[in-house]
């Protein structure tokens, strides 16, 4: 394992586009949900007319599934991920639509009988709603409460406000003021490793709501401090949560 300064320089060189964590192999780990998005995503998929995937990312988990339904769209709103999309998910036979995350959504009303989402930095429940046709599921995994608290508040100090956010019961209210149907909500709380502090910056850097604002020059101190606590306990740990989130749009 490199000096304090040597992990800093990889964890602020290491390229971030994308929504591929393999740099991390070896210096972070994470659990995964027991459900398995990706598969539940190809089983919907393939039992769909017309989709959209929205916040798709660098488009690597919607390339993952084994088939496509006739017409599937992403959006994508960060310049360098809707090139990787477009590189990644043209080939396969769908559209990458930049799109700013705002409402609203590029697309008629009751365009799609499938919406999906992984990890969407916001959910804009009434467009979901307008975009999806009479019958139609809304299927994702969001990021849960109180994700990574353990690294948010390491660097930001104590955030009680914060820590409700994205609270599972709040969101399915939301869905349901929509319009919406709420057919299944999961949550899990899953441990998270980091063995190293060149990992943290990197995740920081990637996952850049987490820690609002971070760069390294800020946080100097808070980073020096986290290298010594993982040199002494061989890892910092850290907790994510995950919802897995179904809701249908009423057939009449």
């Amino acid at each position: 394992m490199g000096s304090f300064e040597e992990l800093v320089a990889e964890g602020e060189a290491a390229p971030v586009e994308g929504w591929d964590f393999s740099w991390l192999d070896g210096r972070a780990t994470e659990q995964r949900p027991s459900w398995g998005y990706q598969r539940l995503l190809g089983q919907r998929l393939a039992q769909a007319s017309a989709a959209l995937d929205v916040q798709t990312g660098g488009g690597e988990v919607l390339a993952g599934v084994p088939s496509f339904p006739p017409v599937v769209v992403a959006t994508e709103s960060w310049p360098p991920n809707v090139a990787k999309a477009t590189r990644l998910l043209h080939p396969l036979g769908a559209v990458v639509v930049a799109d700013p995350d705002e409402p609203p959504l590029p697309f008629a009303d009751a365009a799609f009988d499938l919406v999906t989402s992984r990890h969407p930095a916001t959910v804009w429940w009434s467009e979901i709603a307008r975009v999806l046709r009479p019958g139609g599921t809304y299927f994702a995994q969001h990021v849960g409460p109180g994700t990574m608290w353990e690294l948010v508040e390491h660097f930001l100090g104590p955030q009680p406000e914060a820590r409700r956010k994205r609270d599972p019961e709040l969101e399915a209210a939301d869905a349901r003021a929509a319009g919406l149907d709420v057919v299944d909500v999961r949550c899990e709380r899953l441990r998270a490793e980091f063995f190293d502090v060149g990992a943290v910056i990197y995740f920081l850097r990637k996952v850049i709501w987490t820690v609002p604002g971070f760069t390294v020059a800020a946080h100097l101190d808070r980073l020096r401090d986290l290298h010594e606590q993982i040199q002494r306990d061989g890892a910092f740990v850290a907790h994510s949560t995950r919802t897995l989130v179904e809701a249908r749009k009423p057939a009449s």
